[in-house]
């Protein structure tokens, strides 16, 4: 089964140790550009209905703002309680200085 991509940002839009919120009918992305790999996550907790983006990222993880539950951009899984369920991840491909997922 072959994966439909779509144009989500560039690259000039996401510094390295930064997030970038993008909205989606479906379901609002959070990217984040860690040491120059970037990442693909649903930008909403699974503990709570609150936007990861309004959080902070540290390392390889984003903080949710609202009980400092932590979740991996790699995997998706929630490395902190109060957070159980992992948030989707989304597949990530780079062509030129162009930013795709894979919806």
């Amino acid at each position: 089964m072959s994966l439909n991509y779509t144009k989500v940002a560039s690259l000039q839009e996401i510094h390295p140790g930064n997030m970038l919120k993008i909205k989606q009918p479906q379901q609002d992305i959070l990217l984040a550009n860690i040491d120059g790999k970037i990442y693909a996550i649903a930008d909403q907790c699974s503990h709570e209905d609150a936007s990861l983006y309004n959080g902070a990222l540290k390392g390889d993880c984003v903080e949710c703002p609202l009980h400092s539950s932590r979740f991996s951009f790699k995997t998706g899984e929630p490395l902190e309680p109060p957070a159980t369920e992992a948030i989707r991840t989304y597949k990530v491909k780079i062509e030129g200085d162009e930013i795709f997922i894979a919806l």
